[in-house]
């Protein structure tokens, strides 16, 4: 799923090619697509676009007459930017679900997976564009009492508290692992047993993982809209993330994972939980007593 450093650069690449332009009209495909009707989506037709804006997950295209085309990438919803007119009734096939067309070009919104769950909502006035905002807190620009505050609210994991969008607004699955691994704080830790000194290393973690990405994906790109497969949740420089089984940039100990429904979170059992291993919930429950309770135990040589 699309977090805040690639929402960013996806907002920083349609407002530097949409700002002041018209939007012609919008085709969607499929009937998951489009999550409002009221206003209709025809009233944003002709409309010029005067900004775009990041809401949480979400980027929102701001039209005149406070009218707002909000798109929600999901897990597996793309954007592609197409010069000229669109080619066919449908282009791009069976994975384009909507399609936004300006003056010479095109904004294609793609979902590749089998569940439809990328959508497009027609707002209007701030009001309504607030109704879509989970308000978790902006990271980037929190104050420590603010952070503090919103991480110790719940006596949650760390990982869950990260990721929830009522908490803290952008963070996901695997901007979570890589804030974790840089704070070296076990992603089960419960917040509220943090100390102040763990919560602001927690908070800085947070805001140079976060704005480093950002300006990593703006050198990547250079002005260039995203293209097809490249605003992804694996990139090869992440500490952790996507890396199980890989050496630890820190320790070069192999990273470990927590394996739950479709998602996983990735650890090193060195640098952030004193060597111990944590309890994967499929190999645990299978391995019971077998399951190594350490690194050094799991690899047996001490390697």
């Amino acid at each position: 799923m699309p977090e805040l450093p690639d929402v960013t650069i996806y907002v920083e690449a349609l407002a530097a090619r949409t700002v002041g332009e018209p939007l012609r009209d919008v085709r969607v495909f499929g009937p998951s697509v489009l999550r409002s009707f009221e206003p209709p989506l025809s009233d944003a037709f002709g409309k010029r676009v005067v900004g775009v804006r990041r809401v949480g997950k979400r980027i929102a295209i701001v039209l005149e007459d406070e009218l707002f085309v909000v798109i929600h990438l999901m897990v597996s919803g793309r954007l592609l930017w197409q010069a000229g007119e669109p080619k066919g009734p449908r282009p791009g096939g069976k994975t384009t679900m909507a399609l936004l067309r300006f003056l010479g070009a095109h904004l294609i919104l793609t979902e590749a997976s089998t569940k439809k769950r990328a959508g497009l909502t027609v707002v209007r006035g701030e009001a309504g564009l607030a109704a879509l905002d989970p308000g978790g807190l902006e990271p980037l620009t929190a104050t420590p009492t603010a952070f503090a505050e919103a991480l110790t609210a719940e006596n949650r994991t760390l990982k869950r508290a990260l990721t929830n969008p009522r908490a803290f607004s952008g963070i996901g699955n695997a901007y979570s692992d890589e804030i974790l691994h840089a704070a070296r704080l076990s992603p089960l830790r419960l917040t509220r047993s943090l100390t102040e000194d763990e919560v602001e290393r927690l908070r800085r973690a947070t805001v140079v993982t976060l704005t480093d990405w950002t300006e990593r994906l703006r050198q990547e790109f250079g002005g260039r809209f995203p293209g097809r497969g490249t605003i992804t949740a694996f990139r090869p420089d992440f500490a952790a993330h996507g890396k199980y089984g890989q050496p630890c940039p820190t320790c070069g100990k192999p990273i470990q994972r927590i394996v739950y429904a479709e998602n996983e979170t990735n650890y090193c059992a060195v640098c952030q939980n004193e060597g111990r291993l944590l309890s994967d919930r499929a190999l645990s429950r299978l391995l019971k007593s077998d399951w190594p309770k350490t690194l050094e135990a799991m690899l047996g040589d001490g390697s």
